[in-house]
């Protein structure tokens, strides 16, 4: 039995293969990537890739305690789609965000769904949304015939939703809670992050290349149901997966749950506390700490976010209240440091 996807990688066997890839584990186009050719494997009896990634899941399943966890090569986006296409009907209703990402709505057309938008206030003086209340979102459900909710949760600035009980009045009413939790990836690993959805809402997507690590555009979707998601995922994903992806996301899951890795997420939350503490010439929206909101009494958000540029800072987004400068676990307190003594010259 194999034991994982990287170690099937890294085998190196005397054969011949007359398969695809063409390129055959040799560099046959130069360039700095030449390392991803020797392992980049296809679907050979050989290998049995299936097989370890079948296992691989069911790990990583175990380690998040869901009933299901499925690697994605594309991104939250599929995870998102193959949800919708999952538990929803051609005909039904579909509550979505209406700000959310493209791909909320894009699932609902392609599953042929009634889309019902629903809309969230902002917070005025830092320009971004807060989050859908379950008395808001009740109002929506008592409506009836609503088939499945989709909530972005956090969203780019770090407010969360109130995920279980959100799932109890989904629950109450017959409806699935798909959770698009991209960007809380490092969530199920810190108990001072903001409580996770994997444990809680019926599907949701986490986005590994966005906070914790992975590489562009590798991703996860997790499932509390008994529907089979599988069927869904076979319509929307190739038949050629990249191996190199796939045990790219095994290996950074195993990084996240290690001593090491939690210790690293530890840290980074260290450092942000210890510099905001010592930064007096902005103000910080109080969320997710991973996400650093700022704004600066008597300058726009654009304004500022345009100050930092000049000092070589480039920032996630602006607004005309705020600027978001997104960290994750590849952030050291090298280029921590540096911000916050930018900020300080303010």
């Amino acid at each position: 039995m194999k034991q994982d996807l990287n170690s099937i990688l890294g085998k190196k066997p005397d054969i011949k293969f007359f398969t695809t890839p063409s390129h055959g584990g040799k560099i046959c186009i130069k360039h700095k990537y030449y390392q991803f050719y020797k392992h980049d494997i296809s679907e050979t009896d050989f290998y049995g890739p299936q097989e370890a990634l079948s296992i691989s899941e069911k790990r990583s399943s175990e380690k998040y305690g869901t009933v299901n966890t499925k690697y994605l090569t594309n991104g939250s986006t599929s995870g998102i789609i193959a949800s919708v296409l999952t538990c929803v009907k051609s005909g039904e209703k579909v509550l979505i965000w209406d700000k959310s990402h493209p791909c909320h709505r894009n699932a609902c057309l392609l599953a042929n769904a009634n889309i019902v938008e629903y809309s969230i206030p902002l917070i005025e003086e830092w320009g971004i949304p807060s989050c859908i209340t379950p008395e808001n979102l009740e109002r929506y459900l008592k409506k009836g015939d609503i088939k499945a909710v989709i909530v972005t949760s956090p969203h780019y600035e770090g407010v969360v939703s109130d995920i279980p009980k959100l799932v109890e009045l989904c629950h109450r009413y017959g409806t699935y809670l798909i959770v698009d939790e991209a960007h809380g990836a490092l969530y199920p690993f810190s108990g001072r992050l903001p409580l996770s959805a994997v444990n809680y809402a019926d599907f949701t997507v986490q986005s590994l290349h966005k906070t914790a690590g992975g590489l562009n555009p590798t991703a996860l979707l997790h499932t509390n149901t008994d529907l089979d998601i599988d069927r869904a995922l076979s319509i929307i994903n190739t038949t050629s997966p990249s191996y190199p992806l796939l045990a790219s996301i095994e290996a950074n899951i195993k990084y996240l749950n290690s001593i090491k890795g939690r210790n690293k997420i530890e840290q980074l939350i260290d450092m942000i506390q210890t510099l905001k503490a010592e930064c007096t010439k902005v103000d910080f929206f109080e969320s997710d700490i991973t996400k650093i909101v700022i704004k600066k009494q008597g300058m726009t958000g654009y304004e500022l976010s345009e100050y930092l540029y000049k000092n070589k800072i480039e920032d996630e987004r602006a607004n005309d209240g705020s600027v978001l400068l997104l960290t994750g676990i590849g952030t050291d307190l090298k280029k921590l440091e540096y911000l916050f003594k930018k900020l300080n010259r303010l």
